[in-house]
């Protein structure tokens, strides 16, 4: 009995730390490796799972022996805190250092974290998160003004936890935006108004998932990645959608949807001031832990110093390129560090600062709303495949450098576990009462 409750509890346990990891939005190559390092610290060799966005398995025990848990993802998402309280205890779990019903509890109270900073607070940084990003896209302060009270009505209502909401929330909040932005425009010198809008919208953009998506696809895991692809496009299109309502109702010419010119009205050092509020933004929204503001700012420089540079190199195209290649290895090293932030922490912050998802939704809207938007829609598509290899790639020379080459898995197939029994002497199978006896050394 003992034995069948610890196999039972390290299955929920495995579950658990897969949905919280799910939640922080990682990908699931890196979820299996993470329960298969687990999985080696507890002793399970006969565990064996599968994890995809929406359902995980987890599997223990040998042939009739075996045990199957499965639980289906929901589409909750962690703050930064929960995100770091779960790496702290995915670290202790590396090393079993927490018995598995202690971790379920513990796994338990990180879903139910109250946040650690007030609604107030959490509303006012996701106002400054837009203005920040705002000095970024369209440098204006008259922008930097609009971006920041539509990112306050936005921070407001995300903080409503309605399901039936979050559906309609993304349409609605495009609608609103563009409508505010398009009417604003004429009277206002708002600089870019199809890019100032993404300010506001930057926490519905899917950039993340199509870069995770992109990543799984290029390590093979087809599954999730294709069903990501098509949820992150879906998302896409119904913001899309909204912009393009707002523009109908507004009364707007389809050129209105064509991106300016990237022209800076203010001095080059806004760019530094809207990285240092974009991280503050960040902070406050998602109520990080006081120790990861300096790391998840040192990720926000290094990937816009590194886009600015492939994109005066090389073109836009391949600067996400390089900005990611350079973000990723900057954000497994802060990982590695004993005093460090967890790697999705900075990450997620860094994917909406390289705009993969902006561009995106900036390409959908001119391919629907203008005759030359197609191409643009190509391009942007090709920015976040190059973001996401550069990810990719920054991946892969982390883990050489720190953890060597791993081995080619080879196509192996394991036999079943027979029991086999020792041929009878043919005086045993005369004497049937002598079957049961061992036979002598």
């Amino acid at each position: 009995m003992p034995d069948a409750l610890d196999r039972s509890a390290l299955r929920q346990f495995l579950i658990g730390l897969a949905q919280g990891m799910n939640a922080s939005a990682e990908s699931v190559d890196r979820i299996r490796d993470t329960m298969t390092d687990v999985v080696e610290a507890y002793g399970g060799d006969d565990t064996d799972f599968v994890v995809l966005p929406t359902i995980i398995l987890v599997e223990t025990g040998d042939d009739e022996e075996s045990r199957v848990a499965i639980r289906s993802a929901t589409n909750a998402s962690f703050r930064f805190d929960q995100i770091a309280a779960l790496y702290e205890l995915i670290a202790q779990a590396r090393t079993a250092s927490v018995p598995p019903l202690d971790g379920i509890r513990r796994l338990n109270e990180i879903g139910a974290m109250r946040p650690r900073l007030g609604w107030v607070t959490r509303t006012f940084g996701h106002a400054v998160l837009t203005t920040g990003l705002a000095l970024l896209l369209a440098p204006t302060w008259q922008g930097a003004i609009v971006a920041f009270v539509l990112g306050a009505g936005i921070g407001l209502l995300k903080l409503v936890r309605s399901p039936t909401l979050q559906l309609v929330m993304p349409i609605a909040a495009a609608f609103v935006c563009a409508a505010a932005v398009f009417l604003l425009a004429e009277v206002i010198e708002i600089g870019d108004p199809i890019r100032l809008l993404i300010a506001p919208l930057v926490t519905f953009l899917p950039g993340g998932v199509l870069t995770t998506a992109t990543v799984e696809l290029a390590a093979g895991q087809m599954i999730s990645g294709a069903s990501r692809l098509v949820y992150g496009f879906v998302q896409l299109a119904l913001l899309a959608f909204g912009i393009l309502a707002a523009g109908t109702v507004v009364g707007v010419e389809s050129r209105t949807y064509e991106p300016l010119e990237a022209a800076s009205f203010l001095p080059w050092w806004v760019a530094l001031i809207g990285i240092l509020v974009f991280a503050l933004g960040n902070y406050l929204h998602f109520s990080a832990p006081a120790s990861t503001f300096g790391w998840v700012l040192l990720a926000l420089i290094v990937a816009y110093i590194g886009q600015w540079a492939g994109t005066a190199l090389l073109g836009p195209t391949v600067g996400g390129f390089v900005g990611a290649v350079a973000m990723a290895l900057v954000v497994f090293w802060i990982a590695s560090l004993r005093h460090g932030a967890p790697v999705q922490i900075t990450f997620l912050p860094a994917f909406w600062l390289l705009v993969p998802g902006a561009a995106g939704l900036v390409g959908l809207t001119e391919a629907v709303a203008t005759d030359s938007g197609l191409a643009d829609f190509m391009e942007a598509l090709l920015s976040i495949m190059s973001i996401a290899l550069g990810v990719l790639i920054g991946t892969a020379l982390y883990r050489v450098v720190h953890h060597g080459a791993e081995e080619i898995v080879q196509f192996a197939v394991a036999p079943p576990a027979v029991v086999t029994e020792a041929p009878r002497r043919l005086f045993d199978r005369l004497l049937p009462w002598r079957r049961g006896r061992r036979p002598r050394d």
